[in-house]
Protein backbone atom coordinates (compact mmCIF):
# COMPACT_ATOMS: atom_id res chain seq x y z
CA UNK A 1 0.00 0.00 0.00
CA UNK A 2 2.89 2.45 0.94
CA UNK A 3 4.55 1.36 -1.91
CA UNK A 4 2.60 0.15 -4.79
CA UNK A 5 4.31 -1.20 -8.05
CA UNK A 6 5.93 0.83 -10.46
CA UNK A 7 5.88 0.60 -14.82
CA UNK A 8 9.37 -0.32 -15.36
CA UNK A 9 8.98 1.84 -18.21
CA UNK A 10 7.46 4.80 -16.99
CA UNK A 11 3.69 4.10 -18.52
CA UNK A 12 0.55 4.12 -16.69
CA UNK A 13 0.55 1.58 -13.05
CA UNK A 14 0.52 -2.27 -13.44
CA UNK A 15 -1.26 -4.50 -11.25
CA UNK A 16 1.95 -5.85 -10.39
CA UNK A 17 5.51 -5.12 -10.79
CA UNK A 18 6.86 -5.23 -14.36
CA UNK A 19 6.07 -3.19 -17.60
CA UNK A 20 2.73 -1.18 -18.71
CA UNK A 21 0.53 -3.60 -21.09
CA UNK A 22 1.63 -0.93 -23.69
CA UNK A 23 5.38 -2.13 -23.18
CA UNK A 24 4.58 -5.44 -22.82
CA UNK A 25 2.93 -5.40 -26.83
CA UNK A 26 6.38 -3.97 -27.67
CA UNK A 27 8.54 -6.44 -26.22
CA UNK A 28 9.17 -8.90 -28.98
CA UNK A 29 9.40 -12.44 -27.60
CA UNK A 30 10.22 -16.02 -29.29
CA UNK A 31 7.31 -17.31 -29.06
CA UNK A 32 8.14 -18.58 -32.88
CA UNK A 33 9.70 -21.10 -34.07
CA UNK A 34 13.56 -20.69 -33.96
CA UNK A 35 17.02 -22.27 -34.93
CA UNK A 36 17.52 -24.96 -32.80
CA UNK A 37 21.56 -23.95 -32.76
CA UNK A 38 21.23 -20.43 -31.79
CA UNK A 39 18.02 -19.37 -30.96
CA UNK A 40 17.55 -16.67 -34.10
CA UNK A 41 14.06 -16.48 -35.87
CA UNK A 42 12.66 -18.18 -38.25
CA UNK A 43 9.39 -16.96 -40.11
CA UNK A 44 8.15 -20.60 -40.20
CA UNK A 45 9.02 -23.89 -38.62
CA UNK A 46 11.53 -25.46 -41.00
CA UNK A 47 12.98 -28.38 -38.92
CA UNK A 48 16.82 -27.27 -39.40
CA UNK A 49 18.92 -24.85 -38.10
CA UNK A 50 20.46 -21.40 -39.93
CA UNK A 51 23.02 -21.49 -42.70
CA UNK A 52 25.23 -19.89 -40.31
CA UNK A 53 24.81 -22.60 -37.67
CA UNK A 54 24.93 -25.34 -40.49
CA UNK A 55 28.15 -23.25 -42.03
CA UNK A 56 30.02 -23.10 -38.70
CA UNK A 57 28.50 -25.10 -35.82
CA UNK A 58 28.72 -23.37 -32.21
CA UNK A 59 30.16 -24.74 -28.95
CA UNK A 60 27.20 -25.03 -27.22
CA UNK A 61 24.86 -27.41 -28.01
CA UNK A 62 21.62 -25.43 -28.64
CA UNK A 63 20.61 -21.59 -27.51
CA UNK A 64 17.12 -19.92 -26.13
CA UNK A 65 16.27 -16.38 -25.88
CA UNK A 66 13.14 -14.82 -23.96
CA UNK A 67 12.95 -12.19 -26.48
CA UNK A 68 14.77 -10.07 -28.79
CA UNK A 69 17.31 -7.15 -27.44
CA UNK A 70 16.01 -4.23 -28.42
CA UNK A 71 14.94 -0.43 -27.04
CA UNK A 72 12.21 -1.94 -24.82
CA UNK A 73 13.81 -5.02 -23.38
CA UNK A 74 17.59 -3.36 -23.43
CA UNK A 75 16.41 -1.41 -20.25
CA UNK A 76 15.10 -3.61 -17.99
CA UNK A 77 18.76 -5.94 -18.52
CA UNK A 78 20.69 -2.75 -18.25
CA UNK A 79 18.99 -1.55 -15.33
CA UNK A 80 19.44 -5.32 -13.52
CA UNK A 81 23.27 -5.06 -14.92
CA UNK A 82 24.08 -1.73 -14.26
CA UNK A 83 21.53 0.15 -11.34
CA UNK A 84 21.60 -2.38 -8.91
CA UNK A 85 18.03 -3.35 -10.18
CA UNK A 86 18.43 -6.85 -8.44
CA UNK A 87 14.59 -6.63 -8.15
CA UNK A 88 13.89 -7.50 -11.95
CA UNK A 89 15.97 -10.75 -11.48
CA UNK A 90 13.27 -12.97 -10.91
CA UNK A 91 11.14 -12.02 -13.88
CA UNK A 92 13.62 -12.34 -16.28
CA UNK A 93 14.49 -15.55 -14.90
CA UNK A 94 10.88 -16.20 -15.55
CA UNK A 95 10.90 -15.07 -18.85
CA UNK A 96 13.85 -18.06 -19.53
CA UNK A 97 12.13 -20.54 -17.33
CA UNK A 98 9.31 -20.11 -20.56
CA UNK A 99 11.54 -19.79 -23.48
CA UNK A 100 14.07 -22.03 -22.44
CA UNK A 101 11.44 -24.91 -20.80
CA UNK A 102 12.68 -27.50 -23.83
CA UNK A 103 16.21 -26.77 -22.39
CA UNK A 104 15.26 -27.04 -18.71
CA UNK A 105 13.97 -30.11 -18.76
CA UNK A 106 16.46 -32.40 -19.45
CA UNK A 107 19.37 -30.04 -17.44
CA UNK A 108 21.15 -31.87 -15.09
CA UNK A 109 22.44 -28.26 -13.41
CA UNK A 110 22.30 -24.91 -14.33
CA UNK A 111 25.49 -22.92 -14.87
CA UNK A 112 25.83 -18.80 -14.80
CA UNK A 113 28.40 -17.23 -17.14
CA UNK A 114 30.98 -16.01 -14.94
CA UNK A 115 32.53 -12.61 -13.62
CA UNK A 116 36.32 -11.76 -13.02
CA UNK A 117 37.09 -11.76 -9.25
CA UNK A 118 37.87 -7.61 -9.99
CA UNK A 119 35.09 -6.59 -12.35
CA UNK A 120 32.64 -8.72 -9.86
CA UNK A 121 34.22 -6.78 -6.94
CA UNK A 122 33.44 -3.38 -8.37
CA UNK A 123 29.81 -4.46 -9.34
CA UNK A 124 29.29 -6.34 -6.44
CA UNK A 125 27.56 -8.69 -8.31
CA UNK A 126 27.16 -11.27 -11.24
CA UNK A 127 23.97 -10.65 -13.21
CA UNK A 128 24.25 -13.68 -14.86
CA UNK A 129 23.92 -15.11 -11.46
CA UNK A 130 20.91 -13.32 -10.27
CA UNK A 131 19.37 -14.69 -13.05
CA UNK A 132 20.89 -18.29 -12.73
CA UNK A 133 19.64 -18.46 -9.48
CA UNK A 134 15.85 -17.53 -9.04
CA UNK A 135 15.99 -19.98 -12.55
CA UNK A 136 17.04 -22.95 -10.94
CA UNK A 137 14.71 -22.73 -7.61
CA UNK A 138 11.66 -21.99 -10.00
CA UNK A 139 12.44 -25.13 -11.90
CA UNK A 140 13.93 -27.31 -9.23
CA UNK A 141 17.38 -27.65 -11.47
CA UNK A 142 20.76 -27.85 -9.34
CA UNK A 143 22.74 -24.54 -8.95
CA UNK A 144 26.84 -24.67 -9.67
CA UNK A 145 27.52 -21.39 -9.37
CA UNK A 146 30.91 -22.40 -9.28
CA UNK A 147 31.19 -24.11 -11.89
CA UNK A 148 33.31 -22.22 -14.16
CA UNK A 149 35.64 -19.10 -13.49
CA UNK A 150 37.31 -16.30 -15.80
CA UNK A 151 40.61 -17.09 -15.48
CA UNK A 152 41.74 -13.83 -16.41
CA UNK A 153 40.76 -10.54 -16.85
CA UNK A 154 38.94 -9.66 -20.24
CA UNK A 155 38.25 -6.19 -21.63
CA UNK A 156 34.75 -5.48 -22.37
CA UNK A 157 33.13 -7.06 -25.47
CA UNK A 158 30.55 -3.48 -26.19
CA UNK A 159 32.32 -2.40 -29.73
CA UNK A 160 34.12 -5.20 -30.69
CA UNK A 161 33.72 -6.96 -34.12
CA UNK A 162 32.84 -10.90 -33.89
CA UNK A 163 36.45 -11.78 -34.45
CA UNK A 164 37.65 -9.32 -31.68
CA UNK A 165 35.05 -10.90 -29.14
CA UNK A 166 36.75 -14.55 -29.69
CA UNK A 167 40.21 -13.18 -29.54
CA UNK A 168 39.00 -11.10 -26.40
CA UNK A 169 38.03 -14.51 -24.34
CA UNK A 170 39.80 -17.26 -25.72
CA UNK A 171 41.04 -19.54 -22.67
CA UNK A 172 39.26 -16.54 -20.30
CA UNK A 173 37.23 -19.53 -18.73
CA UNK A 174 38.04 -22.84 -17.09
CA UNK A 175 36.21 -25.49 -14.41
CA UNK A 176 38.66 -25.35 -11.41
CA UNK A 177 39.89 -28.81 -11.06
CA UNK A 178 38.23 -29.05 -7.60
CA UNK A 179 35.00 -28.79 -9.39
CA UNK A 180 35.36 -31.29 -12.63
CA UNK A 181 33.68 -33.95 -11.04
CA UNK A 182 30.41 -31.47 -10.17
CA UNK A 183 30.53 -31.00 -14.30
CA UNK A 184 31.46 -34.27 -15.45
CA UNK A 185 28.95 -36.37 -17.88
CA UNK A 186 26.17 -33.96 -17.17
CA UNK A 187 24.06 -32.05 -19.04
CA UNK A 188 24.53 -28.02 -18.25
CA UNK A 189 22.53 -25.30 -19.36
CA UNK A 190 24.56 -21.67 -18.76
CA UNK A 191 22.57 -19.12 -18.18
CA UNK A 192 23.38 -15.33 -19.45
CA UNK A 193 21.65 -11.64 -19.71
CA UNK A 194 22.37 -11.46 -23.45
CA UNK A 195 23.88 -13.21 -26.73
CA UNK A 196 25.32 -10.69 -29.29
CA UNK A 197 27.99 -12.68 -31.29
CA UNK A 198 28.13 -16.06 -28.74
CA UNK A 199 31.48 -15.51 -28.25
CA UNK A 200 31.59 -15.85 -24.39
CA UNK A 201 29.57 -18.73 -24.39
CA UNK A 202 31.24 -20.51 -26.76
CA UNK A 203 34.58 -20.31 -24.60
CA UNK A 204 32.69 -21.06 -21.19
CA UNK A 205 31.09 -24.04 -23.55
CA UNK A 206 34.38 -25.02 -24.36
CA UNK A 207 35.89 -24.93 -21.01
CA UNK A 208 32.46 -27.08 -19.52
CA UNK A 209 33.12 -29.66 -21.98
CA UNK A 210 36.64 -29.87 -21.29
CA UNK A 211 35.95 -31.02 -17.75
CA UNK A 212 33.76 -33.59 -18.94
CA UNK A 213 30.32 -32.04 -19.56
CA UNK A 214 28.24 -34.26 -22.02
CA UNK A 215 26.63 -31.47 -23.49
CA UNK A 216 26.22 -27.38 -23.18
CA UNK A 217 23.16 -25.48 -24.01
CA UNK A 218 22.16 -21.90 -23.50
CA UNK A 219 19.45 -19.68 -22.16
CA UNK A 220 20.16 -15.72 -22.88
CA UNK A 221 17.49 -13.57 -21.78
CA UNK A 222 17.30 -11.34 -25.27
CA UNK A 223 19.18 -12.19 -28.41
CA UNK A 224 20.66 -9.85 -30.74
CA UNK A 225 18.89 -10.23 -34.48
CA UNK A 226 21.62 -9.77 -37.00
CA UNK A 227 20.93 -7.40 -40.00
CA UNK A 228 19.75 -8.93 -42.86
CA UNK A 229 22.16 -11.16 -44.83
CA UNK A 230 24.64 -11.26 -41.69
CA UNK A 231 25.37 -13.98 -39.31
CA UNK A 232 26.22 -13.62 -35.13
Amino acid sequence: MLFPPQALDGGPRPLAGGFSADAWSRIRFLDGPVCDGCGAPFAFDSGVRCPACLAKPRAFDAARAACLYDETSRDPILQLKHADRLDLAPMLARWLSRAARDLIEPADAIVPVPLHPLRLLSRRYNQAAEIARPLARLTGTPYLPDALVRRRRTQTQGGKSGTGRRRNVAGAFETPEVRRRQVEGLRILLVDDVLTTGATAEGCARALKAAGAARVDLAVVARVQAPQGLTI
